[in-house]
């Protein structure tokens, strides 16, 4: 664990403030969860909850079984992360933080799709979006709250059709099915 330096002291209601600085530096934003776990030696920790989590398993079958039915690269990530790649290499994209844009896109609500003449949009936060030939991304949504994306992309010159429209369509659906 890194000490921080910081001290800050519980107030009558049993709260503590976590400094901006740290809160900034995690990506910790007012209302976002956390969860609070005691270890063996009293000490408590408090880790940004993440829903995504939860179906991890589920997430790396489903993205292996998306790969090898449409040829593309399938990815499944929270609202911070990837969590699950088949179809490349895993250390270049496993658990590095998403793009602006693909936070736009769970903002949204909507399917983004080469499909329908967009440009495609860099996936990992300070990429290029030139190195994707064509890529869809369809956010997760359960309860009114956007819990991560499912995207299929290309580096080839492989075309995204309607059928993967529709098929990440479901996949996005039936994993907000599991987070219910």
């Amino acid at each position: 664990m890194k000490a921080t330096g910081i001290v800050r002291k519980i107030d009558d209601l049993g709260r503590v403030v976590i400094p901006k600085e740290i809160r900034r530096s995690l990506h910790i934003h007012e209302g976002d969860p956390l969860e609070i776990y005691i270890q063996q030696k009293g000490e408590i920790v408090l880790k940004k909850y993440a829903p995504m989590g939860d179906i991890l398993e589920i997430s790396s079958q489903y993205v292996e079984t998306l790969n090898d039915t449409t040829d593309f690269v399938a990815c499944i990530t929270d609202t911070e992360t990837i969590i699950a790649i088949s179809g490349i290499s895993k250390n270049e994209y496993l658990a590095r933080e998403v793009s602006e844009e693909i936070l736009e896109v769970m903002k949204s609500r909507k399917i983004f799709s080469t499909v329908d003449n967009n440009s495609p949009i860099p996936i990992l936060l300070d990429e290029s979006n030139t190195k994707y030939t064509s890529q869809i991304i369809a956010p997760i949504i359960s309860n009114a709250e956007a819990l991560g994306t499912v995207i299929l992309f290309s580096l080839d010159n492989k075309k995204i059709t309607k059928s993967e429209y529709k098929l990440i369509e479901s996949a996005a659906k039936f994993l907000a099915k599991q987070m219910e």
